[in-house]
């Protein structure tokens, strides 16, 4: 009788299984992005994001003078609540995998952490880019049909260059989220630390402002809030650039770049 194990049953040599492809990275930012909309939490705040912007324009067509009719005063009243409320879509998307307890599978399907958290970025951006896009055409349909409906003539007081500051400055606000994000990997934390950056420590820099002479010449290189601030007034001066430079890399990159390194060395559960 014949010992030899037939080829079909013989068991596979070692290092001869198939390597799977890696997931494609536009797939992953696909999951992200859809990730924001599949929760309740994440929906019922874009839906929100939209009713206001609308509410915002027909308050200011209702109740505004005839010389506010502009495409900057309808501008501000619908990006306002996009820039508070949007960063915290941020928020969630970034700590949804630990506060969801979701990162077992996210990164048991894509092992390299790294990939996940470039591509929740990704959708950041999209996100901040795409809603000003929507803030924009709701903001230039109120400032042509509020004037119509009075009779007056539209006021297009907005350049190109004022929008791109707009654009940058609610990607930047985005990215404020985003940070917070990774360094605290909890919603909950997150959201306080999101009120705390963007209330307390402001009125703790207006209140040095009002009182510390010193201050006044620093402010703009310390204070993040000022120099963001000044996108939404556009036409930025060299120095105002480099204020934003500087306290961009102190306030959001570098705690970014800290949050990654704990992101990628956090025990997942």
């Amino acid at each position: 009788m014949s010992t030899a194990t037939h080829p079909a049953t013989a068991p596979a040599r070692p290092g001869s299984r198939a390597v799977p492809e890696p997931i494609p990275f536009g797939r992953v930012v696909g999951v992200e992005m859809r990730k924001t909309f599949d929760t309740r939490a994440g929906t019922w705040l874009l839906a929100s994001i939209g009713i206001v912007a609308v509410l915002a324009t027909a308050a200011v067509m209702l109740w505004a003078p005839d010389d506010a009719l502009t495409f900057e005063t309808f501008g501000s009243a619908v990006g306002t609540p996009m820039a508070v409320l949007l960063p915290v879509v941020s928020i969630l998307l970034v700590t949804g995998e630990w506060s969801q307890r979701s990162g077992l599978t996210t990164f048991t399907l894509v092992p390299r952490r790294g990939r996940t958290i470039a591509a929740k970025a990704v959708v950041t951006t999209i996100i901040g880019v795409g809603a000003m896009a929507l803030a924009l055409v709701v903001a230039l349909g109120g400032a042509y049909l509020g004037p119509a409906l009075r009779g007056t003539e539209p006021v297009i007081d907005l350049t190109v260059g004022q929008v791109g500051t707009l654009v940058l400055a609610q990607v930047l606000g985005m990215f404020v989220g985003f940070m917070l994000g990774v360094v605290t990997r909890s919603s909950a934390v997150a959201l306080v630390a999101y009120f705390v950056f963007w209330g307390l420590l402001p009125t703790f820099s207006q209140l040095l402002y009002a009182t510390q002479d010193w201050y006044r010449d620093v402010v703009g290189w310390v204070d993040f809030g000022w120099a963001h601030g000044a996108l939404y007034e556009g036409g930025l001066s060299a120095t105002e650039w480099a204020q934003l430079g500087v306290t961009g890399t102190v306030w959001l990159l570098l705690p970014t770049l800290a949050g990654l390194w704990l992101v990628m060395r956090a025990e997942i559960s």
